[in-house]
């Protein structure tokens, strides 16, 4: 069970879920990961729909260790994710809304 209220999103891996959170650790581990801009820029890309794969990869990674998930990006190359591409998508956008905004407002958006 996850809490929106806590900015938890929930995310099946392998059969399994997983609860994912963007905690500052994860905040600052995501930033490190994308190398370059900011999180306002990553936020405004996934409200541009101008987010690539790797936008969405380093957000479940960082969302899946906010949760506790003590794996990295590599650990995912072969793991299912239910749903597929099109959930990750939708589990990163849900992980950046919820980080910035409570739960109501998540979703009037939609989320």
């Amino acid at each position: 069970m996850v809490n929106a209220w806590t900015g938890e999103v929930a995310l099946t891996l392998d059969g399994h879920m997983h609860v994912c959170k963007l905690t500052l650790g994860a905040l600052a581990e995501l930033e490190t990961a994308l190398e370059a801009g900011t999180l306002v820029e990553l936020v405004e890309r996934f409200e541009n729909g101008a987010f690539s794969t790797r936008d969405v990869l380093a957000l479940i990674v960082a969302g899946l260790r906010g949760g506790g998930w003590q794996g990295n990006a590599r650990d995912l190359l072969a793991t299912e994710i239910a749903g597929g591409p099109l959930e990750a998508a939708r589990v990163a956008a849900e992980l950046l809304a919820r980080a910035f905004s409570l739960p109501n407002e998540a979703a009037d958006d939609g989320l």
